[in-house]
């Protein structure tokens, strides 16, 4: 379980960490308008735009890595499968961040991927 709770906590901070690179973009872009950041992001192109989407989806993903981990946490389903397929989730979404950023559609699509199909994973272990 610790695995688990290890991963759940690394992928909770991944948003934030994402939120890294919108901040450069937006200090680019005549510096960080902490009274209007939204509207200044939706001006961003390019890298500034990737490193949004790619912030705002690490939120979205961490919704289903979360529900799954504490699913199988709550019905006492933990196993070595869980662990690994945690571990690989958090790899791959590590992995979408930077090649989103890094303008690798593809790649990124594959990160993705196996990341959706780890947290699925993960859940599937309460059966």
């Amino acid at each position: 379980m610790t695995t688990l709770l290890i991963c759940l906590m690394i992928a909770m901070l991944l948003p934030y960490m994402a939120k890294g690179p919108v901040a450069v973009a937006m200090a680019k872009l005549g510096g960080y308008d902490n009274s209007h950041p939204r509207e200044q992001q939706s001006k961003l192109t390019g890298f500034g735009a990737r490193a949004v989407a790619g912030h705002q989806n690490a939120f979205e993903s961490l919704l289903i890595f979360g529900l799954a981990v504490l699913v199988v946490i709550a019905a006492g389903k933990v196993n070595m499968v869980a662990e690994v397929a945690a571990i690989v989730h958090v790899i791959a979404r590590m992995a979408y961040q930077v090649l989103y950023l890094k303008d690798k559609g593809t790649l990124r699509s594959l990160s993705w991927f196996v990341a959706i199909i780890a947290s699925f994973t993960v859940f599937c272990q309460a059966f």
